[in-house]
């Protein structure tokens, strides 16, 4: 009889200990699972690369292994509409195309397929009406498209809006357009044409879907410039705009209807001579620091904004890989992951908020990655 009692003791206190393990390690797959932050990378595919692939970055800055979530030609530039249900994707090739994925779960499910109107489509952009705008670089034009809120389809290619004119230096030959954004105020559009080496604006005329450019109003900028990106400050209405040739950012200013150049800042350390371009720019949530990435000098700049909307270059922090191409700043800021598209690998940085400087932590193999997009 004791043997008996003693193994029914025996068996409730194993059936108690399961049951506290099993209630541990589900409180802490939960608390994982709370402190992963889910991200999609963009990639070129005439390597090892098959497309778009999804990971997280956990916690502790570490990675998870990244997991292809649809196949794809080129997917250089990833966009989420404003419900982020719905992902576009440029194919940058010649003729250039984009895609729409609808988001299920871990898998992106293609919902349509649209031509862009020209060649190497490089950035994409959706407004909350759902107009989507594409900068083909080789084509040296802007396509818009619009974006069936309901199903997500994208509609048949709308209008074209063709740049013209050449800069002075190389790769300034003919128009490149490189990016276009909506104005925050929805007062138009913005391109960035580094082959012209000019600002672009225009409307979209809602009722006829067409682009509408200036005909008067294009900002010029210095001799072999290359205007890229740009980001739009929160606060003092400036914008900042990353020249890609002269590694410089310049801030613009808005009297009226006019824009113009206010001032000029180098991305790269004083005495640094050799060949570098920059690739990507962003802005910290409360306007106090600017971020670009180099590829050649390989860093991340770190720029400090004046109250008078200046920048002031703080420092460099080297990317651990080659050609930075693009980067972003994780949604709660506290952390910057950078993709290396010629080393192959990504590179997380813990950020500091107040004083913008970043440390290394971690980084992850990934085949030529050239855009991050925060789920």
């Amino acid at each position: 009889m004791k043997s008996v009692f003693f193994g029914l003791i025996l068996m409730l206190l194993c059936a108690c200990k399961n049951s506290e393990t099993k209630t541990e390690n589900t409180m802490e797959t939960q608390e994982e699972l709370k402190s992963e932050v889910p991200f999609y990378i963009g990639t070129y595919t005439d390597g090892d690369s098959k497309g778009i692939y999804k990971l997280s970055l956990l916690e502790d800055g570490s990675f998870t292994k990244p997991a292809l979530v649809a196949e794809a030609s080129n997917p250089s530039f990833l966009s989420f509409n404003s419900k982020k249900d719905i992902l576009l994707a440029v194919n940058e090739n010649d003729p250039g195309t984009i895609e729409s994925f609808r988001v299920e779960g871990d898998t992106l499910l293609q919902v349509s397929k649209s031509q862009t109107g020209g060649a190497h489509p490089c950035f994409v952009t959706i407004n909350d009406k759902g107009y989507v705008l594409v900068a083909n670089y080789s084509g040296g034009n802007l396509g818009l498209l619009k974006l069936d809120t309901k199903d997500g389809g994208l509609s048949e290619l709308l209008d074209v809006e063709q740049h013209e004119g050449k800069g002075t230096t190389d790769r300034q030959e003919g128009p490149h357009a490189h990016s276009a954004w909506f104005i925050p105020d929805g007062s138009g559009v913005i391109s960035a044409d580094l082959g012209t080496n000019q600002l672009w604006f225009s409307q979209i005329n809602t009722k006829t879907d067409k682009l509408e450019p200036s005909e008067t109003q294009k900002l010029d900028f210095p001799e072999g410039a290359g205007p890229r990106h740009l980001v739009f400050h929160p606060n003092n209405g400036f914008i900042y705009v990353l020249n890609e040739l002269d590694n410089t950012i310049a801030q613009i200013a808005k009297s009226g209807e006019n824009y113009s150049v206010t001032s000029i800042t180098s991305i790269l350390p004083e005495g640094f001579e050799d060949y570098s371009k920059a690739a990507d720019i962003h802005i910290s949530k409360d306007g106090k620091f600017i971020y670009a990435s180099n590829r050649g000098h390989n860093s991340i700049a770190i720029l400090e904004v004046a109250k008078d909307g200046s920048l002031s270059l703080l420092a460099n922090e080297p990317t651990k890989g080659k050609d930075p191409r693009n980067f972003q700043l994780t949604p709660d800021e506290n952390f910057v992951i950078v993709a290396n598209q010629n080393s192959d690998n990504l590179v997380s940085y813990k950020r500091n908020s107040e004083t913008g400087l970043m440390t290394y932590v971690s980084e992850i193999s990934a085949s030529a990655p050239v855009c991050i997009l925060f789920e």
